[in-house]
C-alpha cells in the first residue's frame, strides 16, 4: 500500500528524515514509535504532501505520488488525523463531517442553480452516511452539538470520522491515544480495528505501547530521523538499539 524509497527532508542545514525505506503493508496496521524529536510527524507530513521532500519517492498502491499535492493524495486514498484535533469549533459534529466529503457537487458555483436535485440528493447521501458514521463511532447523540464542547477523546473520533468521510485506503493516525482517558481510547482502539477489518490499511504513530502492542503486527522505530529498527512490538521492546535510542547510551 505504501513504499517509502530513501526518503529525506532538510530544513536548513537538519537532515530531520534520513533516507528513510520502508512498506506498510496493504491491509495491516503498521506502528511508527521513536522518542519526541525522532522526525515521525515530520514522515507523515512527506507522505500525506505537506512537506515536499529534499530526495526520495513515496508511492501508494504503486502509484508515484511524490510530487503530487496534498489534495491529490487524499484523492488517490491517504487520509491523515492529527495529534492535536482541530474542528470547526462553532460549527456542529455533523457539518464538521460533511465538510470532509469529496466531490461535492454544490461546491461548484452555478451547480446549486443548474443541478439543484443532483445537488440535494448528494447532500442527502452524505449526511446519511456522515451519521452512519457517527452512529459507528458512538457520536450520533452528539451529532447537533457544536464541536467545542466535545471531549479531547470525543475530538479523536470526530477527527477519525472526517478522515472516514473520504473514504481512504490508507489512514494515517497521529497519536490517537494522547490525552484520551482509558474508557475513550478503548473505544478508539476497537473502531481502528474494526475498519481495518473492512479493508481500510492503518499507520500509526503513537507512544503508548499497550495500543501499538495491541493493534499493531509490525512496527518500525525511527530516531535520528533513521529507521533504526523493524520487526514486531515484542521484538522492538527488547531491542537494545531502541532501548538505547529511548533512555540514552547508558542504557542496559
Amino acid at each position: 500500500m505504501l513504499e517509502l524509497e530513501l526518503l529525506s527532508k532538510r530544513f536548513g542545514g537538519a537532515e530531520v528524515v534520513s533516507q528513510v525505506s520502508l512498506t506498510v503493508k496493504n491491509g495491516e496496521i503498521a506502528g511508527l514509535i521513536g522518542p519526541n524529536g525522532a522526525g515521525k510527524t515530520t514522515l507523515f507530513n512527506l507522505i500525506a504532501g505537506v512537506v515536499a521532500p529534499t530526495s526520495g519517492r513515496i508511492r501508494i498502491a504503486g502509484r508515484d505520488i511524490t510530487t503530487d499535492q496534498p489534495y491529490r493524495r487524499m484523492a488517490r486514498g491517504i487520509g491523515r488525523s492529527f495529534q492535536i484535533p482541530r474542528p470547526f469549533a462553532e460549527m456542529t459534529v455533523l457539518e464538521n463531517m460533511l465538510t470532509a466529503a469529496q466531490g461535492q457537487t454544490g461546491e461548484r458555483l452555478f451547480s446549486n442553480w443548474l443541478f439543484s436535485p443532483s445537488v440535494s440528493r448528494q447532500e442527502r447521501a452524505n449526511s446519511e452516511k456522515a451519521m452512519d458514521l457517527l452512529n459507528f463511532l458512538g457520536l450520533s447523540k452528539l451529532a447537533w452539538q457544536a464541536a467545542r464542547t466535545l471531549s479531547g477523546g470525543q475530538r479523536k473520533l470526530l477527527e477519525l470520522g472526517r478522515v472516514l468521510m473520504a473514504d481512504p485506503k490508507l489512514v494515517l493516525l497521529d497519536e490517537p491515544g494522547a490525552g484520551v482517558n482509558p474508557t475513550l481510547l478503548q473505544s478508539i482502539m476497537e473502531r481502528i480495528s474494526e475498519i481495518n477489518r473492512q479493508g481500510v490499511t492503518f499507520f500509526i504513530i503513537e507512544h503508548n505501547m499497550e495500543l501499538i502492542s495491541k493493534l499493531c503486527k509490525h512496527v518500525f522505530v525511527i530516531s535520528e530521523g533513521k529507521i533504526l529498527f523493524e520487526g514486531r512490538p515484542t521484538e522492538a521492546v527488547r531491542d537494545h538499539s531502541v532501548i538505547e535510542a529511548y533512555l540514552g547510551a547508558g542504557a542496559q
